[in-house]
């Protein structure tokens, strides 16, 4: 992992429809979105090309909420998934990122490859990825109650 990038591989027990349809249906993207002790209160979703999303997360426990939004470059369901990525924050010193996803898998197993970039430094990266990888923990439970339910 380079300074600028990011890239987190997880797999799931779900089957790549359900994973790839988490990150674009607005209700399933709600559900994990935002690192643990955060609450997506707001998501909304367009998902084409140029089509846009936006997102709040929020914590109570924190008294913290952040806006982030972004455009949908790519979408070839159910295998990749491109968006920009941006908080609305100004003091943000991030900038605008692109996130590429790809959903590799066979029946009830998925492997997804997550890569987000660029960042300005390594602090700005790691703590990227401690948010979604703490959010990947809320996703596999999330993907876990979904097949329970089905």
């Amino acid at each position: 992992m380079t300074e600028h990038e990011l890239t987190i591989t997880r797999a799931f027990d779900a089957p790549r429809e359900l994973v790839f349809r988490a990150w674009t249906d607005p209700d399933h993207l709600a559900s994990w979105l935002g690192p643990q002790k955060f609450t997506a209160s707001s998501v909304t979703t367009d998902p084409r090309p140029g089509g846009r999303w936006r997102a709040c997360i929020s914590s109570e426990e924190y008294g913290v909420e952040r806006w982030m939004e972004g455009s949908y470059r790519e979408l070839d369901p159910p295998r990749r998934l491109v968006f920009t990525y941006r908080w609305d924050d100004p003091a943000d010193e991030v900038g605008e990122t692109l996130v590429t996803i790809t959903f590799d898998g066979t029946g009830d197993k998925t492997e997804m490859t997550f890569h987000q970039a660029p960042f300005p430094n390594e602090v700005e990266r790691d703590g990227h990825f401690h948010g979604w990888q703490s959010g990947f923990e809320d996703l596999a439970v999330q993907l876990a109650r979904i097949r329970q339910e089905a």
